[in-house]
């Protein structure tokens, strides 16, 4: 379990729901089969827009749009690479053993899985896994923010657990 403890983490600026997807795009390309990626940000924060960015680069067939209702989504690929399995796990309140009937630890081996609001839920499916957390710049009175253009700006730390991240996988990422 020693391999769960390594962690390597990049921070980005985001500032527009454009630059989001593009990001979810570069993700995609260090992205394989087997893969788990947690997204926690508040609502509205850009997490379904990161998953769309996702979906794109990974060439995955379907419009990616939040499953809140339908709770899973799976997009198979149209370009030979994973499907993209997309959780929604906002409205689920246990642990793991909610998420069970999802069967998620069946999808991973061969799918990209991503897991909106999965922080705490979903952690146990995989030992190398990253997590992405987005969260929005705060700093002026709001009406300097959005006189500034602040109000997209989003800090975005994406963090990998494990051995599978350990070896700069990510550095691909911090490039503008």
């Amino acid at each position: 379990m020693s391999a769960a403890m390594t962690t390597t983490a990049v921070e980005l600026t985001v500032e527009s729901p454009e630059q989001m997807q593009e990001l979810g795009r570069r993700l995609a390309a260090v992205l394989r089969a087997g893969d788990l990626v947690l997204l926690t940000g508040a609502l509205g924060a850009g997490k379904t827009t990161l998953a769309r960015g996702l979906g794109a680069g990974l060439g995955v067939r379907g419009a990616v749009t939040s499953p809140t209702f339908v709770i899973a989504r799976v997009h198979p690929s149209v370009s030979g690479g994973p499907p993209l399995v997309h959780v929604d796990a906002y409205r689920l309140g246990g642990g793991l053993e909610e998420m069970e009937d999802l069967d998620l630890d069946v999808s991973l081996p061969e799918s990209v899985v991503v897991v909106e609001w999965g922080e705490g839920k979903v952690e146990e499916l995989a030992e190398d896994r990253l997590h992405v957390v987005i969260e929005r710049r705060t700093g002026g009175a709001p009406e300097e923010e959005a006189d500034a253009g602040e109000a997209d700006v989003r800090r975005v730390t994406v963090t990998g657990v494990g051995e599978r991240w350990a070896h700069g996988a990510l550095a691909a990422l911090a490039r503008t």
